[in-house]
């Protein structure tokens, strides 16, 4: 079995399980945080029963790790697939053989959310701490936050430019998933193509909807 995992097959299977396990959490995350246009109370309540009881520990640590080996097997493959291909060939193959400008990238487009991951949980998870009352108990006022960061240009445009990344990064992302798994028949591609295009825009501009409402109509 560990011979398995630490084969080129068995670290993409990895890469998918815990590309997969990422992608319902993005969207959970993102389904969640749509609260804020329902209500503050709303969204601060929703942030609070996430924080309370121990299930949540259970879950950041699935996260965690789950990130943690979805970047080693990244790093991994990636290194292997360069050792296994020293010299460039004198012509790239165009067309449906040819590999994408996203999935030449996808090293360069995972750092890059990575390094957002981090940057966005110093802010919010590890940030200005505010408190307020709902429904007769105290929690933190993640709303408040959510409004006072977003009022920040610099964070706002930095914020657009990571989410349009992370697009990216899983559109491809999906229809890798599926591949990994021995999903991807010719006959399915045009389908799951259409899944993870719907997927990656539907992720993307509900994260998005969030700091444009808050700098351009909440903030006048």
């Amino acid at each position: 079995m560990l011979n398995f995992f630490t084969s080129t097959v068995g670290k993409k299977y990895l890469m998918g399980l815990t590309g997969l396990i990422w992608a319902g959490f993005v969207f959970a995350h993102m389904a969640g945080n749509m609260l804020i246009f329902v209500s503050a109370d709303a969204y601060n309540a929703y942030g609070h029963a996430l924080v309370s009881g121990y299930i949540i520990y259970a879950a950041e640590a699935v996260l965690i790790a789950s990130l943690l080996v979805h970047v080693f097997c990244a790093f991994s493959l990636t290194i292997q697939n360069r050792q296994a291909r020293p010299n460039r060939y004198a012509a790239t193959p165009n067309g449906e053989k040819g590999a994408t400008v996203a999935s030449k990238t996808m090293a360069v487009q995972g750092s890059l959310v990575l390094f957002f991951i981090i940057t966005h949980l110093m802010t919010f998870k590890f940030g200005a701490h505010y408190t307020t009352i709902v429904n007769g108990v105290e929690m933190r006022d993640l709303a408040k936050l959510m409004v006072e960061v977003f009022q920040q240009p610099g964070y706002v445009f930095w914020y657009v430019i990571s989410l349009l990344v992370l697009m990216t990064h899983l559109r491809h992302g999906i229809g890798s998933l599926f591949q990994s798994f021995g999903l991807l028949e010719r006959r399915h591609q045009p389908g799951i193509k259409k899944i993870s295009w719907a997927y990656a825009v539907v992720v993307t501009v509900g994260f998005l909807s969030q700091p444009i409402y808050v700098y351009l109509i909440a903030n006048k």
